[in-house]
């Protein structure tokens, strides 16, 4: 785990302090880089001796050090500078540049992933009686791929491309179902409305979508997934890729949420799939 994941995640102990103090780390680490013991024990509102005792806790000799780790991690982080396909590009150019926008893309995405909201989102998941996930245009592609990872879990799970059938299908959830909006841009108007329709019979609905987007706003959870793009242009590539680990990360925290009950179920699943396959 990275140094900012770890001071982000809620689920480690700490004492009041240093809770304070990895907020504020968190929340503007590249301020924290420049700044003084004085300074960030003044921001945390914490004695200096504070500040030096929770960088030593951490395995640092002291603030310095880990000024030193948090700019490096910072550096390793920060997404590389991608530029636009030229219409005289060779295919090693063209190789090259489509590599690089994905690796930033990702890159980005995992820097801004929010950890106490993926908790959220995979306790609702592991709770739902129903999961519905709901994608139009190219974030269909992305609703699809997570029918078929997430049919391993033992609760019904169902992919909807289609404007009607989803808002047919919204009518009749409930509050023991989770519906999941997957929108690149999140300025979808049948996407947002499909969101506050599912509210209003008090379904959880999860957005994977931009960060303060409509669909962002309309839903009670959300896990942002911003690259850049513009989807003025041409159909989003890179963020897509990043929707679809998005999933993966979803689907491997479901499963180590079910914990054992989620493997004999997968057992009982590749047992059945068996027989549709030649033997080695």
């Amino acid at each position: 785990m990275t140094l900012l994941a770890d001071l982000a995640d809620p689920r480690v102990k700490r004492s009041k302090s240093a809770h304070k103090l990895a907020a504020c780390v968190t929340a503007d680490p590249e301020a924290i880089v420049s700044m003084s013991t004085a300074a960030l024990a003044g921001l945390a509102d914490v004695s200096e001796p504070t500040v030096n005792r929770f960088c030593t806790g951490l395995g640092y000799k002291g603030f310095p050090d880990f000024k030193i780790a948090l700019a490096g991690e910072l550096a390793r982080r920060q997404p590389r500078i991608t530029q636009d396909i030229d219409t005289d590009d060779s295919a090693g150019q063209v190789v090259a540049k489509v590599f690089e926008h994905t690796l930033a893309s990702l890159a980005n995405a995992q820097q801004h992933l929010d950890l106490e909201s993926l908790h959220l989102a995979v306790d609702a998941l592991a709770n739902a009686r129903s999961i519905a996930l709901c994608g139009l245009g190219a974030s269909a592609s992305v609703a699809l791929d997570a029918q078929h990872k997430w049919l391993r879990f033992p609760v019904p799970v169902s992919a909807h491309t289609d404007i009607i059938n989803q808002r047919m299908l919204a009518t009749g959830m409930t509050s023991e179902d989770c519906l999941v909006c997957i929108s690149y841009t999140g300025r979808t108007t049948a996407m947002v409305e499909l969101a506050q329709l599912a509210r209003l019979n008090g379904t959880r609905v999860l957005a994977l979508t931009a960060p303060n987007s409509p669909l962002a706003d309309a839903c009670d959870l959300v896990l942002g997934v911003a690259s850049g793009e513009d989807t003025d242009l041409y159909t989003p590539m890179s963020s897509r890729i990043a929707q679809l680990v998005i999933v993966d990360v979803l689907a491997t925290c479901l499963a180590l949420r079910l914990g054992d009950a989620f493997g004999e179920h997968l057992a009982a699943v590749k047992d059945n799939l068996r027989s549709t396959r030649n033997p080695v």
